[in-house]
């Protein structure tokens, strides 16, 4: 019996190793690039010029442009154009968010109060403005992360560099274009995404 045990060990072995998973060499193919990690627009929040928790998935479907705006900056005037562009589009599904941002030359010092007030009376801003957010730097708002790093939005690296940048974002909350502070609202380069020419 033990003998019987003893020959039967060396077949048990021999045929464990054939249970072993083999892994071959992987390939990786180079004509596809390799898959980004991004989350949608949509998967974003920030909160209002009130207060009030906003999701951004509320915008699906609509084509939205981001800026971070300032009270007392030279491009401030493009308050009037952001609102002329709002007020023709918003029926057709356009929403512009205005971010007040104190980042760049301390030109935007107001409270919320203060700063929603000033665009009513000088510009007679409608659209939605946000609560006063770092576009930048180590308190960077996670909206804005996500807007300037390919990793988050699968699409661009972006840098804000002064007031009144804006971010397009198309109705499948996809990061499309980025555009600087001195193209002005209604300009083509924003103006024909907006038309869908």
């Amino acid at each position: 019996m033990r003998t019987t045990n003893l020959l039967l060990l060396p077949l048990v072995l021999l045929l464990s190793c054939f249970n072993a998973v083999q892994v071959g060499p992987v390939t990786i193919p180079l004509d596809q690039p390799p898959a980004m990690p991004s989350m949608s627009f949509h998967a974003l929040s920030a909160t209002d010029i009130h207060g009030e928790l906003v999701k951004m998935d509320r915008y699906k479907g609509k084509k939205v442009i981001v800026v971070n705006t300032a009270s007392e900056c030279g491009y401030t005037p493009q308050y009037q154009q952001l609102q002329e562009l709002y007020t023709l589009y918003k029926d057709k599904g356009l929403v512009i968010l205005g971010f007040p941002c104190n980042d760049f030359g301390g030109q935007e010092p107001g409270s919320e109060a203060e700063i929603e007030t000033f665009c009513q009376k000088n510009y007679g801003v409608t659209f939605p403005l946000m609560a006063k957010v770092d576009v930048k730097g180590e308190g960077q708002h996670a909206l804005y992360h996500w807007l300037t790093n390919k990793s988050e939005n699968g699409v661009m690296d972006a840098t804000v560099k002064w007031n009144f940048h804006k971010f397009l974002i198309d109705e499948e909350g996809r990061l499309v274009k980025s555009v600087g502070s001195g193209v002005e609202p209604a300009d083509e380069a924003i103006m024909g995404w907006v038309e869908g020419t």
